[in-house]
């Protein structure tokens, strides 16, 4: 290798190099951006780890509360149920009772 040959090699170095570095100093506040949004990428999924969690803890009590007026809807007419069986029961009770009372005072009159 000439020494000119070595001139235009070094020449085509100092070129690149020069280009690399304008690229890299470019590069340096997309880089920059980048890691302000993984951050603020960070930060969301946390918040949004956060509100997860509040809208299961809701669900759970709507669930409860659900349950609770259930019950409560339900609640007057097994009242009106039971009512009506101890209705029944007392009614049943009185017929075979008249009954029983019907044969015992025919079987006092027999003797």
């Amino acid at each position: 290798m000439d020494e000119l040959d070595i001139e235009h090699r070094l020449t085509e170095v100092e070129q690149r190099a020069k280009s690399n570095t304008h690229r890299l100093e470019e590069l340096a506040p997309v880089v920059k951006e980048i890691h302000i949004m993984s951050n603020t990428m960070i930060k969301l999924v946390e918040e949004v780890k956060h509100t997860n969690e509040t809208v299961s803890n809701l669900d759970k009590k709507v669930e409860k509360m659900d349950s609770r007026v259930d019950e409560m809807e339900n609640a007057p007419g097994k009242e009106w149920s039971d009512a009506k069986r101890t209705l029944f029961n007392t009614a049943v009770g009185a017929i075979i009772t008249f009954l029983i009372t019907g044969l015992i005072f025919a079987a006092v009159q027999a003797f």
